[in-house]
């Protein structure tokens, strides 16, 4: 999978998610896989560190 199809994916899976939900519901879930993304990112960074 190149990084257009994978876009294409992310945007179909979030249209899949977003449909018949509330705009309350998907703000909620917005705002949780944002904080999900940022975890991991924190987590990858705090162990690329550590490994120095």
């Amino acid at each position: 999978m190149n990084s257009c199809e994978f876009v294409t994916f992310i945007s179909a899976l979030a249209c899949t998610i977003a449909k018949d939900k509330s705009d309350e519901e998907i703000a909620v879930l917005a705002t949780f896989f944002t904080q999900l993304g940022d975890t991991l990112a924190t987590i990858t960074a705090f162990d690329a560190k550590c490994e120095q």
